[in-house]
Parts: C-alpha cells; structure tokens; sequence
C-alpha cells in the first residue's frame, strides 16, 4: 500500500536536484516513508515507562432504601489519568468501559465523607449508554487500638501509678525490715512477719523442725480431723466379687465383667460409607437468588443520587461542607440568593393581605398592611461548600417554580462573597420546560474530587428533555470555570 523506505530514495535519486537540495529531500522522503507505519500504532507512547493511575468518578442512582434498594445503576462520569480527565463511558470500552470493569470497588460518599463500598458485578447497556450493576457493602469496621502498656518506672516514688509491691518511701526507717543472723546477714525488704497470720505448707512439710532444718509456725494436725486417703477406688459391682487366693497379688474380680473379647471398638465410617446414600453439602444452593439489584431505565421521582469514586490509592477524606463561624451568615446569604433566584425566574410577590389594624392620630387614621410575602420556591435546595482548604464559601442554590411546559422554570446559582462580604454571583443558569432540549437545567450532585488534588468540583446533572450530560465546574479565584463535560446520554422521557 506504501512504497518502501528504498523505493522512495530511487525515486528521488532519478530527479535532476542539485546535491545539497536533494540530500534535503531525501530527508524528507525518508521520514514521509516511515510517518504511515508510526500512524498504525493504537494509543499513546509512554514517555517515562510508569503506569499511570487512574481515578473514575461514577454517580449511584438508586430508588428505595440505600443499602437495600429497589433498584439501581452506576452511572460512568470521569476517569483521570493522570494529566487530563476522560469520558468515563467510553475510556478504554473494549468490550465494556474500564471504570464498569467486573470487581471494581467505588467508595460512596456524601460531602467528602465515605458511607459505603460498591462493587461492580458486570455491566450492560440501555438505551445505547453504559451502567454498571453494582452490590453494596458496609464499610469495614475499625480495628480495635489496643491501649498503651505503661513503660514507667515501677521505682518511681513520684509515681502514682497503684503497684502490687510496697514501694520505698523516704519515711521508711533505715533499719526496718533488716533481718538478724538467721537470715544469712541479708537484709528484708518489709517488716517482720505476724506470728498469727495463717500460712501455707506443702504436703510433705513437718510440724518438727528437728527433721526438715526449718522452723514452721503452723500448729500441730489435730487428732479428730477426718482426713483423705489416697486408696484405690474399688470398682462398682452389682454381683458378688470372687477372689483367687491361691495366685499372689491377685485382684478382686467382678462375676459379671466381660472378657477382652467383647471389648468394644471404633472404626472410622468413612471406609465404610456407602456411596449410594444421600449426603448433605454445606454453602450454597444452585440460586440463590440476585446478587445485585435489578436496575431501571428513565428518571423516576423517587430516584437518589450520590457520588462514587474508585482510586487505587489510598486517599484520606476530605470533608466539603463549610463550617460558619457565625451561623447568622448562613441565614443571611440564603436569604440573598433566594431573591437573586426569584428576579431571575420573573416571580412577582403575591397580593398584599388584607389590612391588620388600624392606627388613629387624632382626625386621620392610619391604615397599617403586613408586609408582602415572598413567591415560594419549589424543590428548592441550599449547599455551601469549602471547595479547598481556607478557600472560603461556595454557595450553591436550585429552584423552581410551579407549572408546567414554559410556565415551570428553573435557576440555579453559584455564589461566593467577596472581601467585603457581598455576594457575589458567579454562575446563573435559568431556562423552563418548553427549551430543556436547548438550555438544560442544572442539578447539583455534590462536590468531589475527581483529579486526586484536594480540591473539589462542583458535580451537575445537566437534564433536558430526553437526554442529559454531567458536567464539571471547578470555583478558583472568583469564576467558575466547566473543566469537563460527558457524552449525551439517553433516558427517554421525563414521564418514564
């Protein structure tokens, strides 16, 4: 298909060029010829020969309880390898995508916080896009921490730790506790022993002290105690016992004992089983029904959603969520985002009630009104994160009104306040029910991290319609920037 490396000098060598420009030529002919082969080759050349690794970030949907659901899917978001974030529905899909290869483990969390492990079983695809079936477990529990042994002097006088000894006191007398010339001119540690304090003695021991070369202190055995002898026992009969006395040494027989013949013994079954008979086998039966739980196609209403990562490393938790250090904060910039939110939306305040009392100042009276209420906010929900350490607030607001087609409409908002402390509005996203297809809606999933950096994205679901995309926002230095975007994917209609 391709002339070789040596056609292509021939062919060169026959022009008529001058010796400088053709030896150029030629040069260039040469790296031509070899460019098509170098262009067959599927991938990328490593340039540094390390494997990089990877981490995917997937998203849990989910309907019923969470460690016991109805049905559910694992969705591909992302896989970072390394120097930039790829479609995770499509990275290395042969046959199927690798973040939804078979045993692959996904830490689930909730703003940074694990709480609990997936592990994909297979993988399939519906409506023309992959999901991952997916088995939840609990997180392992934490070994016990054995308590610290204590590694101080037990000498210590200052120590207060209780002791099983006595332990030395400056009090102490300096001849205390010395002994006399029976001791071997060894000086005790304690006082003298009580004379009335009863002690132990060996079976063997004696009461005179002639015979073992010691004193004992124990008083002598009493004549009238009943003591244990340590006889043969005689063995149980329920005939009479016979004895030979003509063979010495002979023992006390029972009439009825059988002879070592009839000794019974033991054999092993196994050498006897007969291999027809029925067995019971222990572990499972051939179904033990569904590991997994079955998945489902649409968007339902009672769906959830949660972020999942999978990364070979072992990365400490990040927490997302901001702590205020005045809880009035919170309240005030919830308040102020609600009001951008409803300008954006176009709602109008309803009617002013009707008036609540009234005031008279001598001939005029003045009529008094409550003050207007605020139009209501629908499925609305609130967010602040701390996106980086010492980062500050990020403020995240979704909304909607009600109705339906091009009367419901949806905002979502990112903010930040500033040094001054006003808000400031870095992403506004509003559109309605009649152009989701054009302008989809924005629904916060959480923040992760998704390039292993300890910073954290803002995770969307950006919904139209009948299909819908997952998008990466990442908030630095007052803008907020969309970083990556997945492939469209398919869900039918709302209604499913």
């Amino acid at each position: 298909m391709f002339e070789s490396a040596s056609s292509c000098h021939r062919v060169l060598a026959s022009r008529l060029l001058p010796a400088a420009m053709l030896s150029a030529v030629a040069l260039v002919a040469a790296a031509a010829c070899v460019l098509p082969a170098a262009a067959q080759y599927p991938g990328q050349v490593s340039t540094n020969g390390n494997t990089p690794i990877l981490r995917a970030v997937s998203i849990y949907e989910w309907t019923g309880d969470e460690q016991h659901p109805k049905a559910s899917r694992l969705i591909p978001i992302s896989v970072f390898d390394g120097q930039q974030l790829q479609d995770g529905g499509i990275y290395l899909a042969s046959p199927a995508p690798l973040s939804l290869q078979s045993e692959v483990e996904y830490q689930l969390k909730q703003d940074g916080k694990n709480t609990g492990l997936l592990v994909v079983e297979d993988a399939a695809q519906v409506q023309g896009s992959w999901i991952g079936h997916v088995q939840f477990k609990n997180l392992p529990k934490p070994k016990p921490i054995a308590p610290p042994m204590w590694k101080g002097d037990e000498d210590d006088v200052a120590s207060d730790e209780p002791v099983l000894h006595r332990k030395h006191h400056a009090d102490d007398q300096a001849g205390a506790g010395s002994s006399t010339s029976d001791s071997g001119g060894q000086s005790g540690q304690g006082p003298a022993p009580d004379p009335d304090r009863p002690t132990l003695h060996r079976s063997g021991d004696s009461g005179d002290s002639t015979d073992s070369g010691t004193s004992s202190n124990a008083p002598p055995p009493d004549p009238d105690r009943p003591t244990l002898s340590n006889s043969p026992r005689t063995p149980a009969s329920s005939g009479p016992v016979t004895v030979d006395p003509s063979q010495p040494g002979a023992q006390p027989k029972n009439s009825q004992q059988k002879n070592s013949q009839d000794d019974s013994y033991v054999t092993s079954m196994a050498s006897n089983a007969d291999p027809d008979r029925p067995q019971l086998v222990r572990g499972k039966t051939d179904y033990a029904g569904p590991s997994v739980a079955p998945s489902f196609a649409g968007l339902p209403a009672d769906m959830d959603q949660a972020v999942a990562v999978s990364d070979a490393r072992n990365i400490p938790e990040h927490i997302w969520s901001y702590s205020w250090a005045n809880a009035a904060d919170e309240a005030k910039y919830k308040a102020e985002l609600e009001d951008v939110a409803r300008t954006a939306l176009g709602v109008t305040p309803p009617a002013p009630a009707k008036p609540a009392t009234q005031k008279s100042t001598g001939a005029h009276k003045t009529q008094l009104t409550l003050p207007p209420q605020p139009a209501p906010l629908f499925d609305e929900q609130f967010r602040v994160f701390e996106l980086a350490y010492s980062s500050g607030a990020t403020l995240v607001l979704s909304a909607r009104t009600a109705g339906t087609g091009a009367d419901e409409k949806f905002v979502t908002l990112i903010a930040q306040p500033d040094l001054y402390g006003d808000l400031a509005v870095l992403v506004k996203n509003v559109t309605d029910g009649a152009h989701l297809d054009e302008t989809p809606r924005m629904r916060l999933i959480d923040a992760v991290d998704a390039m292993a950096d300890n910073r954290g994205e803002l995770l969307f679901e950006l919904r139209g319609a009948t299909q819908r995309q997952f998008a990466l926002y990442r908030v630095l230095r007052g803008q907020a920037t969309q970083i990556f975007v997945s492939g469209s994917r398919s869900f039918g209609t709302a209604a499913d």
